[in-house]
């Protein structure tokens, strides 16, 4: 591997689609060397394998998420020897053109199979309603696939959480409403619009799935994620003082997902702001999630045997 290739890299615009891809160096000793032995319990994984099927982690950012930010979590993984995958939908396609993010889910799974990924073992890190509405569409292009890509765990991060006019206003305002005058008014004018717009979607996708042969994904990834036929592990983060995803909607949902067999984990983090969790609770939050993905590499033959069954 040249060592161009280990550096932290954007990737230019290549088919519409605008991602970041970091592979750690070979053999990695990143961990060893940046913190000494048994300093803090969070600083002991490492990941990092001598063959070709190093994990692999996609993160999906949050609406309005800038990649300066989604890196800081990115680094907790390539730190630890796994190559990462950043990508954040346009904000204008999870609110306005929604109809673009299946392409965009199509685009991103053949990326991963253009990058000779399908063999490795694959962790998703998915933020806020934006992350899961992508990951949505992720999951049904993967199913247009003949080879399955090995989707081993997912980390919900903030989410998901189910519609409501109150939160669909708190988000438009952090990101429409901040730096504008008259933001409140703003903000209340594109979030009623915007819940006009998608009522109307709501109806004609409906109506459009009476029709059709193939799976219609509708416009609230809550019910679609909630029914999604797999059983990949799953790890829930959330805060009691999430103001624009509710913790009873994280917690109904895993519940759910737990409650026909999906292995399900959830942590709360007490009084963090929404996708700040691991600004409030650092060490807490890395021992965490390098706890699933460990607990997730180890369980790789049971949940083939899962898939299997399921099969």
């Amino acid at each position: 591997m040249s060592s161009s290739a280990i550096e932290d890299h954007y990737l230019p615009r290549q088919d519409s689609l605008e991602y970041f891809i970091k592979f750690p160096p070979p053999q990695s000793s990143a961990i060893s060397q940046a913190y000494p032995p048994n300093e803090c319990a969070e600083c002991d994984f490492n990941f990092a394998t001598d063959d070709s099927t190093t994990p692999i982690v996609l993160l999906l950012g949050w609406a309005g998420c800038q990649d300066r930010y989604l890196m800081k979590y990115s680094k907790i993984y390539e730190d630890r020897g796994l190559i990462t995958v950043r990508y954040t939908a346009p904000v204008e396609n999870i609110f306005w053109k929604r109809d673009a993010m299946k392409p965009i889910g199509q685009k991103i799974v053949k990326l991963l199979y253009d990058m000779n990924f399908d063999a490795n073992p694959i962790i998703l890190h998915v933020f806020s309603n934006g992350g899961a509405y992508l990951y949505q569409h992720i999951d049904l292009a993967i199913k247009e696939f003949q080879t399955p890509l090995d989707i081993c765990g997912i980390i919900f991060d903030s989410s998901p959480g189910d519609r409501r006019l109150l939160s669909l206003y708190r988000a438009v305002s952090s990101i429409y409403g901040k730096e504008r005058r008259f933001g409140s008014i703003v903000s209340w004018c594109i979030t009623l619009g915007l819940a006009a717009k998608w009522v109307f979607e709501d109806l004609y996708l409906r109506l459009k799935g009476m029709f059709s042969s193939s799976p219609v994904p509708s416009i609230n990834p809550y019910n679609d994620l909630k029914y999604l036929d797999n059983y990949i592990p799953q790890l829930f983060l959330y805060s009691n003082a999430d103001k624009l995803i509710l913790p009873g909607d994280v917690e109904t949902f895993a519940q759910f997902r737990q409650s026909i067999g999906v292995p399900v984990e959830t942590v709360c983090f007490y009084e963090a702001e929404h996708v700040k969790l691991f600004i409030k609770y650092p060490q807490k939050y890395i021992q965490c999630v390098c706890t699933f993905i460990s607990n997730c590499l180890m369980s790789i033959p049971l949940q083939m045997e899962a898939k299997n069954k399921f099969n």
